[in-house]
């Protein structure tokens, strides 16, 4: 007779106040990773407790139990709640929810401790991601699952364009097809077709190089450092309704233009309204392009324009300057040393600054202590009414 499989009896649970629990020596987390104390804290405040402590009745020299429990699984959850009380936001006497293991078990409590770290398996990230997404869809911001899970708004965007990417390829990530690097870039297009089939190219080869990835995927764009998108700009580009792909996971110099027809449209309408107003200038006929053969200026030649008679208004400008340094100069012709801006001298060691020998002229008396701009401005000022009374006696 075959004999009956012996019934598992899993260890009771309930709810302990806080002030009867102690951390176990036998918890064997020593070195400080993952989330740190105070976040922990935060997100149990948010949240309340997930999980349970694993703990075991403290005995004193007889075997007989105290009414302390020791915990050697969940230490970093303990410390949290500590963190809080000290905080006066939890009551020391609050309950506590725990597994109560039994003092008889020949299980020891470092067994315990080690199994509880060792035995969980980490969250694929793409079960992250997938996470993320379904919070999204409910109503929650970027910013509130950052804050949530104690990460940057950036990288909630990051994990947010990787489902962006073909099912088809997110099932080859999962079953470890591809590396998470690879799966980054296909995030630069949102045609899925398209990068179904740059991943067909690439599978059987040798090299799937991330760059490849990207390099194919944007080959028929044209980059925001083109000089037909620098032309246009960017927002007018989005507002005619292009859209440009941008890779989140490095720098793209600005992305990339999708739509390439639309954007050759835009700049030849603003090349075109560019000609006009150049036409309006009385310019007998005009040639816009966005590029030209080479050898197109062959048979043209330069024109030369002609000056242009001086307005009376710019005409008088000029005589009120002129009569103005013909005052200023006659004023300090026999001056040795000129004011400063705030009309003070100003003498090396006693406030004054003398112009460097360097600046003074070589014209002996008359220009000593002048400074050269001065001199040569006066002698071309000189030079230029000598050319006048020239031509008048003419």
């Amino acid at each position: 007779m075959a004999t009956a499989a012996q019934k598992i009896t899993l260890s009771s649970s309930r709810d302990i106040p806080f002030n009867k629990l102690v951390l176990s020596q036998a918890n064997i987390r020593r070195v400080k990773a993952g989330v740190s104390i105070e976040e922990l804290a935060e997100d149990i405040a948010r949240r309340t407790l997930l999980q349970s402590l694993n703990v075991r009745p403290v005995l004193d020299a007889d075997g007989a139990e105290t009414g302390m429990f020791e915990i050697p699984a969940g230490g970093r959850r303990y410390r949290a709640l500590e963190l809080l009380v000290k905080q006066k936001r939890l009551a020391k006497t609050a309950p506590v929810p725990c597994v109560v293991r039994d003092p008889a078990s020949d299980i020891l409590a470092e067994d315990d401790s080690l199994a509880e770290n060792v035995q969980r398996a980490p969250l694929h990230p793409l079960d992250q991601f997938r996470a993320f997404q379904a919070m999204r869809a409910k109503g929650k911001s970027e910013e509130d699952i950052a804050a949530a899970f104690f990460i940057g708004v950036n990288v909630v965007k990051q994990r947010l364009r990787l489902t962006s990417v073909s099912e088809k390829l997110l099932d080859i990530y999962a079953e470890d097809g591809m590396s998470l690097e690879q799966l980054m870039a296909f995030t630069v297009s949102s045609d899925h077709a398209r990068q179904e089939q740059v991943w067909a190219a690439l599978e059987k080869s040798w090299s799937k190089e991330p760059y490849q990835i990207r390099r194919m995927l944007t080959e028929k764009a044209v980059r925001a450092a083109d000089r037909r998108a620098v032309f246009v700009g960017l927002d007018a580009y989005e507002s005619a309704g292009g859209i440009v792909m941008r890779d989140l996971f490095q720098h793209d110099d600005g992305g990339w233009m999708e739509n390439v027809v639309l954007l050759d449209s835009l700049v030849i309408e603003k090349l075109k309204a560019a000609a006009e107003a150049v036409a309006a200038e009385g310019w007998k006929w005009i040639e816009v392009a966005v590029s030209f053969p080479f050898g197109h200026t062959n048979g043209l030649r330069e024109l030369v324009g002609a000056s242009t008679e001086l307005t009376d208004d710019e005409q008088a400008t000029i005589d009120s300057l002129e009569a103005e340094h013909e005052s200023l100069e006659t004023e300090y012709e026999k001056v040795d040393e000129l004011p400063g801006a705030d009309g003070l001298h100003f003498v090396a060691n006693s406030g004054v600054e003398r112009a460097p020998p360097e600046a003074e002229t070589k014209a002996g008396r008359r220009g000593r202590g002048r400074p050269a701009h001065l001199t040569s401005a006066r002698n071309r000022s000189f030079r230029s009414r000598r050319r006048q009374r020239s031509k008048s006696s003419r």
